[in-house]
């Protein structure tokens, strides 16, 4: 079938080996193993790849197995009629235990059966012989560069399962410290709305305290008139005692005393309730809220700005149904969209108006203030967590991003319509038919109590 002699090699062979000891001489020679029970084809094999491979020769199935075993090899090369084992078994063996292994087969057999069955078994060609050199070398150069393309598939494969197994673990990682740093938010909202509370709470208090004080000489000089009508036998002393003890006025104070207690119990009752429906401790699961209930709820427990001090707060409600929603969380929503609107002012007094309204299908809360504005610079940042504008210590970022994910969660949108030095307008619209997309053993959602942006 080859010729030994030298003639056999024409001018195109010589050109491609030449091409191939230019090209060794830029990248290191892939390792190939031809396998053939003719040494003569193994020489004339090994003639033609030589120049551009590093070729290695066995002349059946057992010395190939060997050399696979002892050297990394990137194309076996097989006859399939040998002795022993046939290439075919050859084919099969490295397919099983050397799969970044290309194979040719290079058979005298010119059957296109025998073709299509070695390519179905894993082949990557099926040459027939004699081979024109140049067929065999570009054959050769092809199975490489497939090969090649296998191995940085597997490795681009294994870079990108670790990429994601890093991202997994780094995601757990940056939820156990966004839960922190909740935790840590919340602590510091506590403290401010313990602030307000104490305010509050210490009037009525103060005001209890000191009647109590009273109360208690009141009724000893009344009990020493009650001793002195028990004395039956001592009743003209009782003229004298009333007179002395100021009884008139003693039971007016006490009627005083009594009303001013009950106010003032009332008052730190309505205070607890209030911060009870606020936060919904004991009622954050998902349920039909009413949006002015906790709207005014989370006003009462932020008075310190809209009582007391220069701003001004417009109730402008409308008609809202029975909305479904998980209610702790709003409340934060309200809080956070009030709490900036009062802070915009700074120390000058300003009007802050609550708007609410409904259409068929949804329903939508505005807080319009006419404070300082956003400037246009930061109005694409506004809703990103940690972003603020506040002076270091007065300000966290987390108020306005947290506002977006509770709205975003409940299905609706929050936009602004800002002019700086002129005023802003948050705008939250809630779908009336909200619907969770709840596992069967979620009842509530947890409400995250934060400072604000």
């Amino acid at each position: 079938m080859f010729s030994n002699s030298p003639s056999a090699f024409d001018s195109s062979v010589l050109e491609t080996i030449h091409s191939a000891e230019t090209m060794s001489q830029i990248r290191p020679k892939e390792r190939v193993l031809l396998v053939d029970d003719s040494a003569t084809i193994r020489k004339m094999f090994s003639i033609y790849l030589t120049p551009k491979f590093d070729c290695y020769v066995a002349g059946s199935f057992d010395e190939a197995i060997q050399a696979l075993r002892s050297e990394d090899f990137a194309v076996v090369v097989t006859d399939i009629i040998m002795p022993g084992m046939s290439g075919i078994e050859l084919l099969r063996k490295v397919i099983e235990d050397f799969p970044n292994i290309e194979v040719i087969v290079a058979s005298g057999v010119d059957r296109p059966q025998r073709a299509l069955d070695a390519i179905r078994l894993g082949a990557f060609d099926y040459l027939i012989k004699p081979c024109d050199p140049h067929v065999l070398q570009v054959t050769v150069e092809r199975a490489i560069k497939r090969r090649n393309v296998s191995i940085d598939a597997l490795r681009y494969k294994l870079e990108i399962e670790t990429q994601n197994a890093e991202l997994v673990v780094r995601k757990e990682q940056l939820e156990r410290l966004q839960e922190q740093v909740i935790q840590s938010e919340k602590m510091a909202s506590i403290g401010q709305l313990a602030a307000g509370i104490a305010h509050e709470l210490n009037n009525p208090a103060g005001f209890v305290h000191a009647n109590m004080e009273m109360l208690e000489q009141v009724l000893t000089d009344l009990i020493r008139l009650v001793e002195c009508y028990d004395r039956a036998e001592d009743l003209p002393n009782a003229d004298a005692i009333k007179a002395q003890i100021g009884y008139p006025a003693i039971i007016e104070d006490i009627r005083s005393i009594v009303q001013d207690c009950r106010e003032g119990s009332d008052r730190i009752r309505n205070i607890v309730q209030n911060l009870r429906t606020f936060s919904r401790l004991d009622e954050a699961e998902y349920k039909e809220t009413n949006i002015h209930e906790g709207i005014d709820a989370t006003v009462r427990l932020l008075s310190r700005y809209f009582k007391a001090g220069p701003i001004t707060l417009i109730r402008d409600y409308g008609d809202l149904p029975e909305t479904n929603a998980f209610p702790g969380p709003l409340n934060q929503v309200w809080m956070n969209l009030l709490v900036n609107a009062a802070q915009s002012f700074g120390a000058r007094p300003g009007v802050v108006t609550i708007k609410t309204y409904a259409d068929l299908d949804n329903v939508f809360v505005e807080i319009i203030d006419n404070g300082s504005g956003i400037a246009v610079q930061h109005l694409k940042r506004i809703f990103d967590p940690f972003y603020t504008t506040k002076p270091i210590g007065e300000g966290t970022g987390l108020g306005l991003s947290i506002s977006y994910g509770i709205v975003e969660r409940h299905g609706g949108k929050i936009s602004v319509d800002t002019r700086l030095n002129e005023g802003t307008t948050f705008k939250v619209q809630l779908p009336l038919d909200f619907a969770p997309n709840l596992e069967p053993d979620e009842k509530s959602i947890t409400c995250y109590t934060q400072t604000h942006s």
